[in-house]
């Protein structure tokens, strides 16, 4: 969401295709100037961020350039994952319910009350756990992938040229290795964000109940716990989302790659903010209809 100051902000591959692909092809990259201003020039070294409303515009600006090579991502990478893992497929039923009545189990113990909301999120955190680690297979190559394509296609639109499969490949065959383990941070990072809120959420509940505090102030406290993690659960997906794209545009990865990330919404956390807010109600409000038309469909 920042771009750094040169000639003008459009990235382009160096000459990558005519010096047969040699070394890393997304380094060395040049600011040439983009669509309509695209990103909009800086000046002596500094850096011009973007706003929500600018980040949406150059969104669509970039799909309607090259919508072909977007719809062809999305037909044959992103469909198939999405579909499987909106259907939860790949997940055991059996295992989803032995699962479910621990977390409810923990939280009685810990003296949170069993309401129906409470039983809700204790299904529905159920259901992402056994779903991410069923479809992990599905998340680690063809998800991966259709990222790495999407941050190739849009390379390509903005240095003007039409994005070209066998040279992806060849790129992407390069620098595999360090998207995967970048991935696999972010996969950690994610996990112990998580497994963080559920440590905290046990504990000041359990202390609330020692202390022989109402139901309610313990329902109360551990939705404010809630909606203080959410922002931070948001900044971290954030992080590791752009920590992806780093790794295939510059020659870093892992940890490296998840600091550089950092660094660079540092400033601007509250864009993303926006953005992943709008991004996540989209996907809830597609998985609800979703799971009402199966519904729908078995009843």
């Amino acid at each position: 969401m920042e771009v750094s100051a040169g000639n003008s902000p459009r990235i382009k591959l160096a000459r990558a295709k005519s010096e047969g692909f040699e070394g890393t092809h997304l380094q060395n990259l040049d600011v040439e100037s983009s669509v309509h201003g695209g990103f909009g020039q800086s000046q002596g070294g500094q850096y011009h961020y973007m706003n929500a409303l600018e980040i949406l515009r150059e969104t669509v600006r970039i799909l309607r350039y090259n919508m072909s090579s977007f719809l062809l991502i999305a037909a044959l990478l992103i469909c198939p994952v999405s579909a499987i893992t909106l259907s939860n497929a790949l997940a055991d039923q059996s295992m989803l319910k032995r699962l479910t009545i621990r977390l409810m189990l923990v939280a009685k113990s810990s003296g949170l009350p069993l309401r129906p909301f409470v039983k809700h999120s204790c299904q529905k955190f159920s259901e992402m756990a056994i779903s991410s680690a069923m479809c992990f297979p599905l998340f680690v190559t063809l998800s991966l992938l259709s990222k790495a394509a999407v941050i190739y296609s849009v390379d390509c639109t903005y240095s003007k040229k039409r994005a070209d499969s066998s040279m992806f490949f060849v790129i992407a065959a390069k620098i595999w290795r360090r998207i995967v383990v970048t991935y696999l941070w972010t996969c950690m990072v994610i996990v112990g964000c998580l497994t963080l809120f559920v440590v905290l959420l046990v504990a000041i509940c359990s202390v609330l109940s020692i202390i022989r505090v109402s139901e309610n102030l313990i329902v109360y406290a551990a939705f404010l716990e809630g909606l203080v993690f959410s922002v931070a659960f948001a900044n971290a997906i954030i992080i590791c989302n752009i920590a992806i794209v780093i790794c295939v545009l510059e020659d870093v990865s892992g940890p490296q790659a998840l600091f550089r990330s950092s660094a660079v919404i540092k400033g601007q956390t509250h864009v993303g903010l926006v953005i992943f807010l709008g991004s996540t109600i989209g996907m809830a409000f597609v998985q609800g209809l979703f799971e009402h038309r199966v519904k729908l469909q078995i009843t």
